[in-house]
């Protein structure tokens, strides 16, 4: 079977949702360190995020492996330090996260001939079967 290339994917499908990305946690942490050019501490980011050490761990791993994020560990007053910084990969997949997610926000708005926007996938639906 052929795969589907943007061009010919289903309307609503939503290619640009990056799987890594879209995930409640790991949106949050990208936010945070976009907003951070020089990144953020271990500390500050779980704060920021609401997260636990292990929940923030789990997901900064994730985000490393994927080239997301970077991860930097040093000392600060001879204390151990981890920085957590957006990659510009990263940041190049989080904006492209970001534009996918505002066509999702314009289509949900969609008013056509003065039907809401359920009704507008509804009468979609039945059209194409």
């Amino acid at each position: 079977m052929k795969a589907k290339t943007p061009d010919t994917a289903p309307r609503f499908a939503y290619q640009g949702l990056d799987r890594v990305l879209h995930e409640r946690a790991r949106l949050s942490i990208l936010t945070s360190l976009a907003t951070s050019p020089k990144g953020l501490t271990f500390n500050d980011l779980k704060q920021l995020c609401g997260l636990t050490d292990g929940n923030l761990s789990r997901h900064l791993r994730v985000l490393e492996k994927g080239k997301v994020v970077e991860i930097v560990k040093g000392h600060e007053h001879n204390r151990p330090q981890t920085l957590c910084r957006i990659t510009t990969a990263g940041r190049k997949r989080f904006v492209e996260y970001i534009s996918a997610l505002e066509q999702v926000v314009r289509d949900a708005a969609e008013v056509r001939n003065g039907e809401s926007p359920l009704r507008l996938v509804t009468s979609l639906n039945h059209s194409s079967g």
